[in-house]
């Protein structure tokens, strides 16, 4: 697929992503407009609000123009929804949705119809399962027995994955229960098994009563949502220990802080906030749904008087707030809302969601560590000015345009005037962040120097744009050295780099869990909804480093935590290596000799795990043993059809790829051979699409989990720094931010 030509300022993958995922393509699937013509699509079809305000056709035209250079500087850029539907026949412009679930049958599938809805049109939802009574409880139409919320939880997964095959984005899901179900000891639980639930990221709402309970070590009641009636008391503690057990385990459950968040409704009137959407940082009441669009940091800078550093530009920055929040202002009202009462919810709190992406950036700029009290300073002072020029935009438009319909009602009523309930939201911008070429959210850098997948395999080092700069400026530049940082997650080992580049340009891995939660927490003092943000952990860190953790966030004033420790789930694969890490070179075995490599000996006993791959020629089952150092050693694949061409077949690719392995060939340079492969009958799974058994088998590799020991057993002096799995779209390395997953060469995102 040729790459679209532009005369705009966007990087070949930017070019690439926004070609498979935002331009409009025709009946044969080929790319029908530039990225200039997508800008001014949607620049022409947010606009055309105004003339709603009495505004003129040429005053509409100079907006139009407005909103077309504020996207195409890459200044700020509204959701993803909107970028692919503003203008289109869809018109569905909302990230989004939190749809209620009632203690009935109706009312539950009810709610899997309108998520389906949702999905197909682009969103991503939301629910609380709390209303639902426990399993085991009696139904009292047919005096039959309750199968309990989680239950339920796997019907709406399962509708998910029929309506995403066919989908632009994704459908995904939040899924939330109080902490004082009867059934959350179920529920903490359930993503135990890594192939449950894989649509679901899932929450506990913690209670303010809960957190008191945890810090007296008593206990607390279980309430039956049917009766009002207490089951059961259970210690706090030991469900707090659970859900911290699980949260180290493999990220789930995420927790968020319930009775803080209706603290901070701005329409109490209208009802009780219940859950959030599925990255967690825009709780909203039920059937209603929110638009979001973030603010290119990086871009907000101008030259420091006398010095080679940068300092904020605040005229910028206060210009392009008040412009995005008229953008997205006037999203609300072009916008063609997938349920009539999520367009009558929406539309009377107006909430809007303005963000931040490149914050990382603007901290590298301004040659301050991320990791540092002037970075927390600093993001206070940055947020602070968003959100009071977001608050002076929205006043100025409830002049022109009134205040949003449930302002009566609302935190701001004898106070000040709004036009939206919500102004600012901290959101995921893995795809958006790529478009505009910055870091993503108010993450740190992920790694300084690493390899991305290109078009036909190709793998090419990609230098982060500063830091190569500073390299050529300090005169510590060389190939050689970009190539061996692209395999390390720091650059702390780097004896050739200097003590003051190597404290600003700081990765995820550099940062400690407790800094993490603090530049979280610095951001949520100005952030009227909540941020999206993900804790990083070393793949040694304990249980308890993770219940600290959750209770600095909640003494620091956050509304939810999302944690991630390295290598800890199973489908993980390898993307930057730690110096200490054991490679190929040094378990080389095989004696060469006349020229030709003899393949490693086999020992008498040896250790794997099996996997079961669903292909078009039915089960494929692969087993993948490991040498004494972990690494993949030899395959054997079992077809479910005994003899015949496929099962011969993929015996003998097991037999060539055994060969390759133990003649020390890397395993991701074997996988590569055979991903891709299609045969006439492929295969769709959660995964993704398998095209034939070969696909199946380099799936297979890939999700292999490396043992985390050396050879004798001993735990490796540095973790090794993972990504969560092989993107099911590119088999590009998927990392972890924001509370999702983000594919950094092609945009595919694992929440919607």
């Amino acid at each position: 697929m040729d790459i679209v030509s532009t005369s705009l300022d966007l990087s070949p993958n930017a070019l690439r992503v926004m070609q498979k995922r935002y331009l409009k393509k025709n009946e044969e699937g080929n790319v029908v407009e530039t990225p200039e013509e997508m800008f001014r699509r949607i620049a022409k079809s947010i606009a055309a609000a105004d003339i709603n305000f009495g505004r003129e056709f040429s005053e509409v035209e100079v907006v139009e123009t407005e909103f077309y250079n504020l996207m195409t500087s890459l200044d700020f850029l509204p959701n993803s929804p909107t970028l692919m539907n503003a203008g289109r026949r869809l018109g569905q412009l909302s990230a989004c949705f939190v749809l209620p679930i009632g203690d009935s049958m109706e009312s539950i599938f009810d709610a899997v119809k309108n998520a389906a809805i949702i999905h197909k049109s682009g969103g991503g939802t939301g629910f609380s399962f709390s209303r639902l009574r426990p399993n085991g409880d009696v139904v009292g139409s047919t005096k039959g027995i309750s199968s309990g919320p989680v239950s339920f939880m796997t019907v709406f997964d399962t509708a998910t994955e029929a309506v995403k095959q066919g989908g632009t984005r994704r459908g995904a899901n939040m899924g939330m229960l109080r902490v004082d179900h009867p059934d959350i000891l179920e529920f903490i639980t359930c993503k135990d098994n890594d192939h449950r639930l894989n649509n679901f990221n899932i929450s506990v709402a913690l209670t303010a009563e809960f957190m008191e309970a945890v810090e007296r070590d008593s206990e607390y009641e279980l309430i039956n949502p049917r009766k009002g009636t207490v089951v059961k008391t259970l210690r706090a503690r030991d469900v707090f220990g659970l859900i911290v057990k699980h949260a180290w385990r493999n990220g789930e459950p995420g927790i968020v802080f319930l009775d803080r968040i209706n603290d901070c409704n701005p329409t109490p009137g209208a009802g009780e906030i219940e859950s959030t959407n599925p990255c967690g940082e825009q709780p909203l009441l039920p059937f209603e749904s929110c638009n979001l669009g973030s603010i290119n940091l990086s871009h907000m800078l101008k030259e420091a008087p006398g010095s080679s550093l940068c300092e904020v530009d605040w005229e910028r920055l206060k210009d392009v707030t008040h412009k995005a929040v008229h953008f997205l202002d006037n999203v609300i009202d072009v916008n063609r809302y997938p349920l009539k009462e999520i367009e009558e919810n929406t539309r009377a709190n107006r909430k809007i969601g303005l963000g931040v992406m490149g914050w990382a950036d603007m901290l590298i700029r301004m040659g301050i560590p991320y990791n540092s009290e002037r970075a927390l300073e600093l993001a206070e002072k940055v947020m602070g000015f968003i959100q009071g020029e977001g608050k002076k935009a929205s006043e100025a438009l409830a002049m022109e345009r009134g205040t949003f319909p449930n302002f009566g009602g609302s935190i701001y009523n004898g106070k000040r005037k709004l036009r939206n309930a919500t102004v600012t939201t901290i959101a995921p911008t893995g795809s958006l962040s790529i478009l505009a070429g910055c870091s993503s959210g108010i993450e740190p850098l992920f790694a300084v120097s690493f390899v991305r997948n290109v078009l036909e395999g190709t793998k090419l080092v990609e230098v982060n744009q500063y830091f190569e700069m500073a390299a050529k400026d300090g005169g510590f530049w060389s190939r050689e050295l970009m190539e061996k940082i692209s395999e390390s997650s720091s650059l702390r080992d780097f004896e050739e780099i200097p003590d003051d580049v190597k404290d600003v340009f700081v990765t995820a891995h550099d940062i400690t869990p407790e800094d993490h939660i603090r530049m979280q927490a610095a951001f949520q003092k100005y952030v009227d909804n909540a941020v999206s943000k993900t804790v990083n952990f070393p793949n040694n860190a304990t249980m308890e480093d993770v219940e600290n953790v959750y209770l600095l966030a909640y003494e620091s004033g956050c509304k939810g935590v999302t944690v991630y420790r390295d290598g800890s789930r199973e489908e993980q694969v390898l993307s930057v290596k730690s110096k200490e890490e054991i490679t190929v070179t040094e378990t080389v075995t095989a004696d060469i000799r006349s020229g030709k490599i003899v393949p490693r000996k086999r020992p008498d006993v040896i250790n794997g795990t099996t996997r079961a791959m669903h292909t078009g020629c039915g089960g494929l089952y692969v087993t993948i043993n490991a040498d004494e150092n972990g690494m993949p050693f030899e395959v054997f694949n079992q077809i479910g059809k005994a003899g015949g061409c496929a099962a011969s077949q993929s015996e003998a690719i097991g037999r060539l790829v055994s060969l390759a392995l133990r003649c020390n060939i890397v395993p991701e340079e074997i996988a590569k051979q055979l991903k891709g492969i299609s045969c006439h009958q492929p295969a769709w799974v959660k995964g993704g699409k398998i095209s034939s058994c070969a696909d199946a088998i380099a799936k297979a590799i890939e999700g292999f989990r490396m043992t985390d020991c050396d050879g004798n057993g001993n735990g490796k002096k540095e973790s090794v720094a993972m990504m969560i799995g092989a993107c099911p779209e590119c088999g590009g390395a998927v990392e972890h931010e924001g509370g999702c997953a983000i594919c950094r060469d092609c945009g595919f995102t694992k929440c919607g």
